[in-house]
């Protein structure tokens, strides 16, 4: 453990994806640091001090200083430790487009996703449709921005813009499982299929990523809850 005067801490959930953006992220950049598995349903006092805007996880813990959010704290972990692996491209524009693609990956592709697992029947549907739909725009887009270039967008190494599709489609197989949709189409979004597949066979990737049948648990049970809710 680095010492007391660079002590990293991330508090955070073993299923939480944006969570593991920020595991993968330190892992990368070679960062020692302290792990705190947070029970979400009671909230300890650190994470409610440290986070007291969203109180939830992750948040990254540096020198005593708070960062919320797993974008702000990928983006702060590059800036920070600068002799390690970059996660962002060192050119303006690249930077850029990697930071406009996560955006719209975290935001729209969330949010689609997490209408597929809430709901059942035509909403489904409908909300399956808008998952297929990003993936075309992602796919289309990639193409367009790295014609012909590497799987991995930061060059040769793992980047931040990689580790947001990991985040998403790197557990594919346990959303097939509990949803019976395959969102990751060779046919349709052939780079995309080709950059998950590459990223998820990784080593560090590997070690990140929690036990498929674990992961097929907590999925199942986050639907179970969610379509409960919904029919109350």
């Amino acid at each position: 453990m680095a010492g007391e005067e660079n002590r990293v801490v991330l508090h955070g959930t073993w299923a939480s994806l944006y969570g593991k953006r920020v595991e993968l992220a330190l892992k990368v950049k070679g960062i020692e640091y302290e792990f705190v598995e947070e029970d979400l349903t009671n909230k300890s006092e650190a994470l409610l001090r440290y986070n007291p805007v969203h109180k939830k996880v992750p948040v990254l813990v540096h020198n005593g200083k708070p960062i919320a959010e797993s974008l702000v704290i990928m983006e702060y972990i590059d800036e920070t430790w600068k002799e390690g692996p970059r996660l962002l491209p060192q050119d303006p524009y690249e930077r850029a487009k990697v930071r406009f693609w996560a955006g719209f990956l975290h935001q729209q592709f969330f949010e689609a996703m997490a209408s597929v697992i809430r709901t059942d029947g035509g909403a489904q549907e409908r909300a399956v449709k808008e998952v297929h739909e990003t993936m075309r725009v992602l796919e289309e887009g990639i193409n367009g921005s790295y014609p012909g270039g590497s799987p991995f967008i930061n060059g040769d190494g793992t980047g931040l813009l990689d580790i947001v599709v990991w985040s998403i489609l790197g557990a594919h197989k346990v959303q097939e499982e509990v949803l019976g949709v395959n969102f990751l189409d060779p046919e349709k979004y052939p780079t995309v299929t080709s950059w998950v597949k590459a990223l998820i066979e990784l080593p560090l990737v590997k070690e990140a990523m929690p036990p498929h049948e674990k992961l097929v648990g907590a999925l199942q049970f986050f639907r179970a809850r969610a379509l409960e809710s919904a029919a109350a």
